[in-house]
Protein backbone atom coordinates (compact mmCIF):
# COMPACT_ATOMS: atom_id res chain seq x y z
CA UNK A 1 0.00 0.00 0.00
CA UNK A 2 1.24 3.48 -0.82
CA UNK A 3 0.42 6.84 0.66
CA UNK A 4 1.54 10.36 1.57
CA UNK A 5 2.37 11.26 5.16
CA UNK A 6 0.12 14.19 6.05
CA UNK A 7 0.87 14.45 9.76
CA UNK A 8 3.26 13.17 12.43
CA UNK A 9 2.75 13.34 16.20
CA UNK A 10 5.42 12.18 18.62
CA UNK A 11 4.29 10.11 21.56
CA UNK A 12 6.23 8.24 24.26
CA UNK A 13 9.85 7.18 23.66
CA UNK A 14 9.99 8.65 20.15
CA UNK A 15 7.05 6.56 18.92
CA UNK A 16 4.88 8.26 16.30
CA UNK A 17 1.23 8.59 15.38
CA UNK A 18 1.28 8.84 11.59
CA UNK A 19 -1.57 10.05 9.37
CA UNK A 20 -1.33 8.72 5.82
CA UNK A 21 -3.38 9.58 2.75
CA UNK A 22 -3.79 6.49 0.59
CA UNK A 23 -5.80 6.12 -2.59
CA UNK A 24 -8.94 5.08 -0.74
CA UNK A 25 -8.78 6.54 2.76
CA UNK A 26 -7.02 8.51 5.46
CA UNK A 27 -5.27 6.18 7.92
CA UNK A 28 -3.95 6.92 11.39
CA UNK A 29 -1.30 4.38 12.38
CA UNK A 30 1.15 3.80 15.24
CA UNK A 31 4.85 3.53 14.51
CA UNK A 32 7.13 2.13 17.19
CA UNK A 33 10.56 3.67 17.50
CA UNK A 34 13.47 1.39 16.62
CA UNK A 35 17.04 1.52 15.36
CA UNK A 36 16.15 -0.46 12.26
CA UNK A 37 13.42 1.94 11.21
CA UNK A 38 14.18 4.29 8.36
CA UNK A 39 13.56 7.99 8.76
CA UNK A 40 10.11 9.20 7.78
CA UNK A 41 8.95 12.78 7.59
CA UNK A 42 5.98 14.97 6.75
CA UNK A 43 5.23 14.89 3.04
CA UNK A 44 7.11 11.68 2.31
CA UNK A 45 5.49 9.14 0.01
CA UNK A 46 5.87 5.65 1.40
CA UNK A 47 5.05 2.05 0.71
CA UNK A 48 3.82 0.40 3.91
CA UNK A 49 1.78 -2.28 5.60
CA UNK A 50 -0.77 -2.14 8.39
CA UNK A 51 -0.66 -4.58 11.28
CA UNK A 52 -3.92 -4.73 13.21
CA UNK A 53 -3.73 -5.95 16.79
CA UNK A 54 -6.51 -6.98 19.11
CA UNK A 55 -4.64 -5.26 21.96
CA UNK A 56 -4.79 -1.84 20.35
CA UNK A 57 -7.45 0.39 18.83
CA UNK A 58 -4.94 1.70 16.29
CA UNK A 59 -3.12 -0.39 13.70
CA UNK A 60 0.66 -0.51 13.59
CA UNK A 61 2.64 0.95 10.70
CA UNK A 62 5.26 -1.51 9.49
CA UNK A 63 7.51 -2.47 6.56
CA UNK A 64 7.93 1.17 5.54
CA UNK A 65 9.83 1.96 2.35
CA UNK A 66 10.41 5.59 1.42
CA UNK A 67 9.52 6.34 -2.22
CA UNK A 68 11.77 9.33 -2.79
CA UNK A 69 11.22 12.32 -5.03
CA UNK A 70 14.11 13.27 -7.28
CA UNK A 71 14.04 16.72 -5.68
CA UNK A 72 13.96 15.43 -2.10
CA UNK A 73 17.38 16.87 -1.21
CA UNK A 74 16.41 20.40 -2.21
CA UNK A 75 15.48 21.92 1.15
CA UNK A 76 13.59 24.87 -0.37
CA UNK A 77 11.38 22.59 -2.46
CA UNK A 78 10.85 20.20 0.44
CA UNK A 79 9.85 22.97 2.85
CA UNK A 80 7.19 24.33 0.47
CA UNK A 81 5.99 20.76 -0.18
CA UNK A 82 5.60 20.06 3.52
CA UNK A 83 3.66 23.29 4.04
CA UNK A 84 1.35 22.31 1.17
CA UNK A 85 0.84 18.71 2.29
CA UNK A 86 0.12 19.74 5.89
CA UNK A 87 -2.93 21.65 4.64
CA UNK A 88 -4.50 18.38 3.50
CA UNK A 89 -4.43 16.90 6.99
CA UNK A 90 -6.47 19.77 8.43
CA UNK A 91 -8.83 19.65 5.45
CA UNK A 92 -9.43 15.89 5.33
CA UNK A 93 -9.08 14.71 8.94
CA UNK A 94 -12.85 14.70 9.56
CA UNK A 95 -13.86 13.26 6.19
CA UNK A 96 -15.87 10.06 6.36
CA UNK A 97 -15.14 8.95 2.81
CA UNK A 98 -12.36 9.71 0.33
CA UNK A 99 -11.76 8.69 -3.24
CA UNK A 100 -8.57 8.73 -5.31
CA UNK A 101 -8.79 12.42 -6.24
CA UNK A 102 -6.72 13.71 -3.31
CA UNK A 103 -4.02 11.06 -3.64
CA UNK A 104 -3.81 11.63 -7.40
CA UNK A 105 -3.65 15.40 -6.91
CA UNK A 106 -0.64 15.10 -4.62
CA UNK A 107 0.93 12.51 -6.88
CA UNK A 108 0.66 14.80 -9.90
CA UNK A 109 1.99 17.78 -7.95
CA UNK A 110 4.97 15.80 -6.63
CA UNK A 111 5.98 14.74 -10.13
CA UNK A 112 6.07 18.36 -11.32
CA UNK A 113 7.28 20.05 -8.14
CA UNK A 114 10.77 20.83 -9.46
CA UNK A 115 9.74 21.83 -12.99
CA UNK A 116 8.61 25.36 -12.11
CA UNK A 117 7.98 27.51 -9.07
CA UNK A 118 6.33 24.95 -6.76
CA UNK A 119 3.99 27.59 -5.35
CA UNK A 120 2.48 27.88 -8.84
CA UNK A 121 1.88 24.12 -8.86
CA UNK A 122 0.30 24.32 -5.41
CA UNK A 123 -2.02 27.14 -6.46
CA UNK A 124 -3.06 25.37 -9.67
CA UNK A 125 -3.63 22.14 -7.73
CA UNK A 126 -5.74 24.04 -5.23
CA UNK A 127 -7.99 25.36 -7.99
CA UNK A 128 -8.48 21.74 -9.12
CA UNK A 129 -9.45 20.84 -5.56
CA UNK A 130 -11.93 23.71 -5.32
CA UNK A 131 -13.54 22.64 -8.59
CA UNK A 132 -13.72 19.00 -7.49
CA UNK A 133 -15.38 19.96 -4.22
CA UNK A 134 -17.85 22.31 -5.91
CA UNK A 135 -16.40 25.40 -4.23
CA UNK A 136 -14.90 27.17 -7.25
CA UNK A 137 -16.43 30.60 -7.91
CA UNK A 138 -15.58 31.71 -11.45
CA UNK A 139 -18.16 34.46 -11.83
CA UNK A 140 -17.08 38.09 -11.47
CA UNK A 141 -19.41 38.80 -8.58
CA UNK A 142 -18.17 40.04 -5.21
CA UNK A 143 -18.55 37.44 -2.49
CA UNK A 144 -19.11 40.17 0.11
CA UNK A 145 -21.48 42.66 -1.51
CA UNK A 146 -22.88 40.49 -4.35
CA UNK A 147 -22.32 43.25 -6.92
CA UNK A 148 -20.53 42.70 -10.25
CA UNK A 149 -16.76 43.13 -10.35
CA UNK A 150 -15.81 45.28 -13.32
CA UNK A 151 -12.13 45.92 -12.74
CA UNK A 152 -9.36 44.00 -11.06
CA UNK A 153 -10.32 41.12 -8.77
CA UNK A 154 -9.24 40.58 -5.18
CA UNK A 155 -9.17 37.00 -3.91
CA UNK A 156 -9.72 35.92 -0.32
CA UNK A 157 -9.63 32.50 1.35
CA UNK A 158 -10.90 29.72 -0.95
CA UNK A 159 -10.02 32.11 -3.79
CA UNK A 160 -13.37 33.81 -3.50
CA UNK A 161 -13.58 36.91 -5.76
CA UNK A 162 -14.23 40.29 -4.18
CA UNK A 163 -13.90 43.98 -4.96
CA UNK A 164 -10.56 45.39 -3.93
CA UNK A 165 -12.48 48.10 -2.10
CA UNK A 166 -14.49 45.53 -0.12
CA UNK A 167 -11.51 43.66 1.29
CA UNK A 168 -8.66 46.17 0.99
CA UNK A 169 -6.42 43.41 -0.31
CA UNK A 170 -4.23 43.02 -3.38
CA UNK A 171 -5.89 42.44 -6.74
CA UNK A 172 -5.11 40.62 -9.96
CA UNK A 173 -6.13 41.42 -13.52
CA UNK A 174 -9.38 40.02 -14.88
CA UNK A 175 -7.60 37.94 -17.53
CA UNK A 176 -5.34 36.41 -14.85
CA UNK A 177 -8.43 35.59 -12.77
CA UNK A 178 -10.13 33.79 -15.66
CA UNK A 179 -6.96 31.95 -16.69
CA UNK A 180 -6.42 30.74 -13.12
CA UNK A 181 -9.96 29.63 -12.32
CA UNK A 182 -11.06 28.40 -15.75
CA UNK A 183 -7.82 26.90 -17.09
CA UNK A 184 -6.08 26.25 -13.74
CA UNK A 185 -3.02 28.13 -14.92
CA UNK A 186 -0.91 30.79 -13.22
CA UNK A 187 0.70 31.87 -16.49
CA UNK A 188 -0.71 35.41 -16.30
CA UNK A 189 0.30 35.89 -12.66
CA UNK A 190 3.58 37.54 -11.68
CA UNK A 191 5.85 35.91 -9.10
CA UNK A 192 4.74 38.53 -6.57
CA UNK A 193 1.08 37.71 -7.20
CA UNK A 194 1.84 34.01 -6.86
CA UNK A 195 3.53 34.69 -3.54
CA UNK A 196 0.47 36.56 -2.27
CA UNK A 197 -1.90 33.78 -3.40
CA UNK A 198 0.37 31.26 -1.70
CA UNK A 199 -0.14 33.03 1.62
CA UNK A 200 -3.90 32.96 1.05
CA UNK A 201 -3.63 29.25 0.38
CA UNK A 202 -1.76 28.74 3.65
CA UNK A 203 -4.84 30.02 5.50
CA UNK A 204 -6.42 26.64 4.76
CA UNK A 205 -7.96 24.56 2.01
Amino acid sequence: MQGFILNLNKVKDEDLIVTILSKDNLYTLYRFYGARHGVINLGFKIDYEQDASAKSTISRLKDVIHIGYKWINDNKLLRVWQDFVALFHKHLKDAEELDEFYFNLLQSASLNWDKQNPKRIAIESYVELLEYEGRLHTELECFLCNLPIQKDVSLIRAFLPTHKECTHTFSIKEDAFHELLQNKSTIFLSDNEVERLWYILLEGL
